[in-house]
């Protein structure tokens, strides 16, 4: 559903309007003049006759030149921003483009059906699977009804059902994560929600099956870790994922949302820097500007990783699988120790010198 031209992306200052259907965050407005001066010329040259093609191949070169600077140089709270973007696909984006005969899975058996937490079987790169994800939600009725991506304790116990199920068939798990976070809220305590996530954490630790988890936009907190324990990690090259989200970790540490972008570089949450402390396992690379550029594109690169994870993983024997999967968990947060630095030996009294006296008190 096209999006309303009233709606604005939150940045760290405050709110930057739409242009239209297009939505600008601060380092796009420059690349966003070009696009439409592209369009104006497009128009005038259809309805006129005069041909402009040459400045328009100019232009265009320049908004590749722009695009590309832009998105080599994002800051972490810049790469928040696009993670965030509501222009970005979404789980149900990526079944339309890439699952063939998705069968969707409702409920958990015990409380209702969650539906930010989106289950069911489908075929990717022509290989069946269990697919897992959360739903964001596109306008305002359909985010309200998903709560915005932020699933429930029924959500998380529907996945695990759902993994348990395809672990008994003998079926890969896919994982496509997108959430802020579980929600907090008091109702989703009262019903469990901390032993929901712990229980998925350790079932997902054991589950005799592959998985693999990609977060294609937001991994925030418990709510992402509770669906992405598997074999095989990635992000899309400008998502996040990390303990806490911006905002609430600036709130912790210096007690204002303020310092959101602040926070953001301090918490190492861009793909490059996951890469690099060995949390992730690859990046999977998105189009020039974003998956909200193209999202056949974005699509079609998640739906060639899973493919090729999936057939490496399934030539390992099941034992083995376990074993790595639980070597690799227990890996996270190792660090390397340097020995001290070797004690200076104690100096002899130089020649001529009198050794110190210890003086002796009597007695009282």
């Amino acid at each position: 559903m096209a999006a309303s031209p009233t709606q604005s992306v939150l940045t760290e200052t405050g709110s930057v309007p739409a242009v239209g259907s297009m939505y600008l965050l601060d380092f796009e407005k420059p690349i966003a003049k070009m696009e439409q001066e592209i369009q104006r010329l497009e128009a005038s040259q259809a309805e006129t006759g005069r041909d402009y093609t040459e400045i328009i191949t100019n232009i265009r070169a320049n908004l590749q030149a722009a695009l590309t600077e832009a998105y080599a140089n994002l800051t972490p709270w810049e790469n928040v921003l696009v993670a965030r973007h509501p222009r970005r696909p979404l789980l149900r984006d990526y079944i339309r483009l890439i699952a063939q005969d998705f069968c969707e899975l409702h409920g958990d058996r015990l409380y209702g059906d969650d539906h930010a937490m989106v289950c069911g079987f489908a075929r990717i790169d022509k290989q069946r699977v269990m697919l897992i994800g959360q739903h964001k939600g596109r306008d305002t009725r359909e985010r309200v009804d998903v709560n915005f991506g932020c699933a429930h304790p029924e959500g998380y116990r529907k996945a695990l059902r759902c993994m348990e199920l395809a672990a008994k068939f003998r079926v890969p798990v896919v994982a496509l994560v997108d959430t802020a976070g579980a929600y907090p809220g008091v109702e989703s305590e009262e019903r469990g929600i901390a032993s929901a996530i712990a229980v998925n954490l350790a079932r997902m630790a054991t589950l005799e099956t592959p998985i693999i988890a990609c977060v294609i936009g937001e991994g925030g907190s418990g709510g992402a870790l509770g669906i992405a324990v598997a074999d095989h990690v990635a992000v899309m090259q400008y998502g996040y994922y990390s303990v806490i989200s911006p905002e609430g970790g600036a709130a912790i540490l210096w007690k204002s949302g303020e310092h959101a972008a602040k926070a953001a570089a301090a918490l190492k949450m861009a793909p490059r820097d996951l890469l690099r402390l060995g949390l992730i396992d690859s990046i999977i690379p998105e189009p020039l500007g974003g998956a909200h550029r193209d999202p056949a594109a974005a699509a079609k690169s998640v739906e060639a990783w899973v493919g090729t994870t999936l057939r490496e993983l399934r030539r390992v024997r099941t034992e083995t699988l376990l074993k790595r999967r639980y070597e690799r968990i227990r890996g996270w947060g190792a660090f390397v120790h340097t020995p001290p630095a070797a004690a200076e030996p104690t100096r002899a009294p130089a020649a001529g010198r009198a050794k110190p006296r210890t003086r002796r008190t009597a007695p009282a």
